[in-house]
């Protein structure tokens, strides 16, 4: 049986909240291949592989958790992100997804130009560049010649402020990722999602079951948070070193190399 106490958030949520995000786009090609045709205005894009909530971590134990990471059919690989939060969706972070889309690809031994194009999509709720556009396309370019550096990377946020009266294609996207209601979608395929996950049993148990594994989560992180600030804290006070400690605090021996990496 569904959990009351989540059937009222799950009516409430928007494609731009990201848990929702997630949970329409997991697994489901056919959905993540139809909102990229709009974006990048490619309408024979093939989608071949979505996977949703998918870790990359780096050799300094940095890692990036991308909403939607998908592949084409020609190897090119997509990051979407929802963001509600400027904060989320600065210049720097669309950097550092970008580069750890190659980090992800790139294995030992490979040729740099065996690195396939990649494309880091924000879907943001405010204006984050605050020039007034409906979408903005970020590439490098040489300054001296205005020519393409052709590095293979690409940038793209799509503003959800932008008000489009026009009925096209991405203006009815970006109205879509606001509705609560999927009767109010414009775009009948994605509204198909949206209902089956609100009004559907099994869509329901789906939801309610990924909101009992964030809560789980979020409170696994509280007690990591609450234990990384007690070290710090008898760092400070008692000059003791990091592995003093988490000897004193008890932290199993298997984990200490994680709180190592976050001091």
């Amino acid at each position: 049986m569904p959990n009351d106490k989540y059937l009222e958030t799950i009516k409430k949520f928007r494609l731009i909240d990201d848990t929702f995000f997630s949970a329409c786009f997991d697994n489901n090609e056919e959905d993540a291949e139809y909102i990229l045709r709009i974006i990048l205005d490619k309408p024979t894009l093939k989608v071949l592989k979505v996977q949703t909530q998918k870790s990359v971590e780096n050799m300094y134990g940095r890692s990036v958790r991308f909403d939607v990471f998908a592949t084409d059919d020609s190897g090119k690989l997509y990051n979407i992100e929802v963001q509600r939060a400027d904060a989320g969706a600065v210049p720097t972070r669309a950097r550092y997804n970008s580069s750890m889309l190659d980090y992800h690809k790139l294995k030992k031994k490979a040729k740099y130009n065996e690195l396939p194009e990649t494309f880091v999509i924000f879907i943001t709720e405010h204006d984050v560049l605050k020039d007034g556009e409906q979408i903005y396309h970020v590439e490098r370019v040489v300054r001296e010649t205005n020519k393409p550096f052709g590095d293979g990377t690409h940038i793209i946020y799509v503003n959800g402020s932008y008000k489009d009266e026009s009925d096209s294609a991405l203006g009815n996207l970006i109205h879509d990722f606001f509705c609560e209601n999927p009767a109010e979608m414009k775009h009948r395929q994605l509204a198909e999602r949206v209902s089956f996950l609100k009004d559907n049993k099994r869509g329901v148990r789906k939801m309610c079951k990924l909101m009992e594994e964030l809560t789980a989560e979020l409170q696994e992180e509280a007690k990591k948070e609450n234990l990384l600030d007690n070290i710090r804290s008898l760092m400070e006070t008692m000059q003791w070193t990091a592995q003093q400690a988490m000897n004193a605090l008890k932290v199993p021996a298997d984990k200490q190399k994680e709180y190592f990496a976050l001091i």
